[in-house]
């Protein structure tokens, strides 16, 4: 779109930022405070944030205050999501809702549906009762306003002449009141101050004909422009929340060690593993071997952590990282079942198919699909006679796709044998593979610039995968070792006695 707005300002491009702030409607008052938890599932870090910043709205939905917003980041009450904010590049808030089917969705859904009843009754008696329709534009009011800029002055106060509770309720006493009139102007505020995302729905509005379900709408898409706002503000304040977050770590985990007779017993059994102990070259500054000792043991450590056997406990220093990592590993494994599988296959395949790029992605893609719910061995397993038929189909249909000779029937069950001992733990290609991909890992992890690392041999077909999963552990190792250097430092030079 590109609109001037009422302040001269040009609507190319991206829309006005909005700042909301909260406001409470009559049915939330009387729904009382709603948290979405049955007892049995535990809220996501980021529920916990809208919680904790009054995101979790019933419907009519609140408004979140810039000042709340930046408080609850700033004053970190919550560590996780501050942790998970810094580490995860993809991190959003998403609304707070009741998972469906529990007491806490019914009686939300109960009093929703209950107010826009009752508005859809008044507007129907004969005079129309507007005593909910007054406290609805009020509060829709303060909504507008809270998506302002303090620059906005010129739209708030053609706002406030506009939305007049004074006017509005004269207008409806001497039954002159249009409240459809309200509903259009209210859409031509928002079309100038949403995100472009939002803008087919405040279409879609302007040409409903039904009043109540406008005006529903309406404060739905406001909900939703204070959302774009919480992720804008969130994205904007992330350099600060980064800076303070590595003191503020170093800080609790510090009071954790305080409380702990030796809180770093599993750092120290993880990371003294990796060391390569050796006697200290004459003439060497001794910080400066040991931090060098420091990064090489604490890179080899790292990739430890993604063949993690979850019954040991995680090292303390990455505490908030567990669901990560173990997330990583998953991945991990799960692509070095692909690439060992793709090698398989397209050995299976022939010369004639191998040059084919289309045929390399098309068999890489039905692979995938596959093997997305491969978690553990066991599902491996039960995974890979699918993945077989499969693999068989696919380069028997490019065979016959480019007329090539066909597969033997022997050469056909061969490939698929093949396939089903990917499982064993001792498959060679898959530890060559597996060897491959930690190579690569350790090179970017270790690396000191951010120059491009070469993706494993026989491996292209999977560089989107493979940069995904390292770009993830390269975030967390980089973040935990600008937090916990210190302490892995102590670690080492305490191995590594300095010389008299």
């Amino acid at each position: 779109m590109n609109n001037n707005n009422e302040d001269g300002q040009s609507n190319s491009g991206p829309k006005e930022q909005i700042i909301p702030a909260r406001v409470r409607t009559q049915s939330e008052c009387s729904a009382g405070s709603e948290d979405g938890n049955t007892g049995k599932r535990q809220r996501t870090t980021s529920q916990q944030f809208m919680v904790m910043s009054g995101l979790s709205a019933a419907s009519p939905p609140k408004f979140v205050t810039l000042e709340e917003i930046m408080q609850a980041a700033n004053s970190m009450k919550d560590m996780a999501l501050v942790h998970q904010i810094v580490v995860d590049d993809e991190f959003k808030l998403q609304r707070a809702e009741p998972p469906p089917n529990t007491i806490q969705r019914i009686i939300k859904d109960t009093m929703h549906k209950a107010f826009w009843d009752l508005l859809k009754t008044e507007l129907a008696e004969n005079p129309p009762n507007y005593r909910q329709a007054l406290v609805l534009l009020e509060d829709i009011k303060e909504g507008l306003f809270s998506v302002l800029l303090p620059q906005h002055t010129k739209i708030k106060q053609r706002i406030s002449e506009i939305l007049d509770t004074a006017l509005i309720k004269q207008q409806a006493e001497n039954g002159s009141l249009q409240f459809e009139h309200y509903a259009q102007y209210v859409l031509s505020v928002m079309v100038r101050l949403c995100a472009p995302v939002r803008d087919e729905k405040i279409r879609q509005l302007q040409n409903c004909t039904d009043v109540v379900e406008t005006f529903k709408g309406i404060l739905e898409t406001l909900d939703l422009m204070q959302l774009d706002m919480a992720n804008f503000t969130l994205q904007q304040a992330k350099p600060d929340i980064i800076a303070r977050s590595v003191e503020l770590e170093r800080k609790k985990f510090a009071d954790f060690l305080s409380i702990q007779p030796d809180g770093l017993e599993f750092t120290r059994k993880w990371l003294l593993k990796h060391l390569e102990t050796e006697k200290l070259p004459e003439n060497v500054d001794y910080d400066t071997f040991i931090k060098k000792k420091v990064k090489k043991t604490f890179s080899r450590a790292c990739l430890n952590l993604l063949e993690w056997n979850d019954k040991e406990p995680y090292p303390e220093t990455f505490m908030l990282d567990v669901a990560r990592l173990q997330d990583l590993q998953m991945k991990t494994n799960r692509i070095v079942v692909m690439g060992t599988i793709l090698l398989i296959a397209l050995g299976s395949a022939g010369q004639d198919l191998q040059s084919i790029g289309s045929f390399k992605m098309s068999l890489k893609d039905h692979i995938y699909v596959l093997l997305q719910s491969m978690n553990n061995e066991e599902d491996c397993n039960n995974l890979l006679p699918n993945v077989a038929e499969q693999v068989v189909r696919d380069i028997k249909n490019e065979q016959i796709k480019h007329q090539f000779a066909p597969l033997s029937e022997s050469a056909e069950n061969a490939s698929k044998q093949q396939i089903l001992d990917v499982a064993k733990p001792d498959h060679r290609i898959k530890c060559l593979i597996r060897q491959r991909i930690y190579d690569f890992y350790h090179e970017i992890i270790e690396s000191a610039t951010a120059a491009p690392q070469q993706v494993p041999s026989g491996l292209s077909s999977l560089q989107k995968e493979l940069t995904e999963i390292v770009g993830q552990l390269l975030k967390i190792v980089s973040h935990n070792c600008s937090v916990f250097s210190p302490y892995y430092y102590d670690i080492i030079a305490a191995a590594i006695p300095k010389p008299n």
